[in-house]
């Protein structure tokens, strides 16, 4: 680390966490920047849970080194640790009311806070979390977002350097889930300590995060801001799991430094842009990646938009209404199934199912990838 740099919060290096013949976390290293809202995204078993376990010393690795705040804490106990945590179903105490909820960690500390600073401090809190004046509310008289908040304000009146959060809004409705998110966002910035978050939830950790890690089969496949890991995954794996694509997979034909051809099973060749010409070579397996906004629609005959570079044609199958735009599921003879989510705004006239229509992309619009 060089002069002047910024001592991360939270650093993996060469992290390995082994439980029998199962290796649930494998050689993992990266940089989680103070101040940073992070998320953990990947599916079951992909060893995200075990990384938050491992910060938070419920677990310690098998091998490599866990870092916070720039300190090794490999053998420190969870409870000498700068870090709490928000559990998946709150694990608040039904027989305590809110207070003594959020004082509980408070009251554990040795030596304890004096009567007026822990009122003062809980006080703090449940401000901190909009829930003013609830200090006498037992668990059961409140709503699901409600326990959510009062176990935020639990885990922060502590002040903790880093905030664990294992999937806290999946017991929530939807409407309710993201409106919490709004409020965790904007708590993050006002507290303006670590959250690192464990979702399989894409849209939440996408929507939330600066940066997130995707995992799978307990490695860090990517490790970015939002935006990269859409616009620019590094294999099919990633482009999969992160939003919704159109995967074409095919060998390579022709490999320039900027542009890859891809023939289809079925002889058909596609072009795309590649962000890793090293990777991508004739004869190798690949699949060219493209986003379902990307993907114009048009009247069968019809005049077709500017700048529309691959074009097909196809039948539309079915057709789901989102609100500012709707999704079109395509068949085509050259692609097959194809998604395409079209603006209101460029809806009309075109979305009848059985309809036989053009569509197409622009050049730059698709991305070709290797396998893995």
């Amino acid at each position: 680390m060089q002069a002047g740099d910024v001592t991360p919060d939270i650093e993996f290096l060469s992290v390995s966490k082994t439980f029998g013949a199962v290796k649930a976390v494998d050689e993992v290293s990266f940089a989680i920047a103070s101040g940073a809202f992070h998320s953990f995204l990947g599916p079951s078993g992909c060893g995200k849970t075990t990384s938050l376990r491992l910060i938070a010393g419920f677990e310690q690795p098998s091998a490599g080194e866990v870092r916070i705040a720039g300190r090794n804490v490999v053998g420190v106990p969870a409870h000498r640790r700068p870090v709490n945590m928000v559990f998946q179903h709150y694990a608040l105490f039904p027989h305590l009311d809110v207070t003594d909820n959020v004082a509980y960690g408070l009251r554990q500390r040795s030596p304890r806070p004096e009567r007026k600073e822990l009122e003062r401090r809980v006080g703090e809190a449940l401000e901190l979390v909009r829930l003013p004046g609830f200090g006498a509310r037992r668990i059961w008289e409140l709503s699901g977002g409600q326990q959510q908040r009062v176990a935020l304000a639990r885990a922060l009146v502590n002040r903790p350097t880093v905030l664990l959060l294992d999937e806290p809004l999946s017991a929530l409705d939807r409407k309710l889930r993201r409106a919490m998110q709004l409020e965790l966002q904007s708590l993050q910035r006002e507290v303006g300590i670590t959250f690192i978050l464990v979702t399989h939830d894409q849209e939440e950790a996408l929507s939330m995060s600066d940066t997130v890690a995707i995992m799978r089969e307990g490695r860090v496949v990517q490790f970015g801001p939002p935006a990269e890991l859409y616009d620019a995954p590094v294999n099919r794996y990633v482009a999969d799991f992160v939003g919704e694509s159109n995967l074409f997979a095919g060998e390579v034909t022709s490999a320039a430094s900027d542009e890859v051809v891809l023939r289809l099973e079925n002889g058909i060749a596609l072009a795309a842009r590649t962000a890793a010409p090293d990777e991508l070579r004739t004869g190798q397996r690949a699949t060219v990646v493209v986003r379902p906004e990307a993907v114009r629609l048009w009247p069968a005959g019809g005049t077709e938009p500017a700048g529309v570079d691959h074009r097909f044609e196809g039948r539309i199958e079915n057709r789901i209404y989102l609100g500012e735009a709707t999704e079109v599921a395509l068949m085509s003879a050259a692609l097959g199934r194809t998604l395409a989510r079209v603006p209101k705004s460029a809806a009309a006239g075109v979305l009848v199912p059985g309809t036989t229509v053009g569509f197409g992309w622009r050049g730059d619009a698709a991305l070709a990838l290797a396998e893995s």
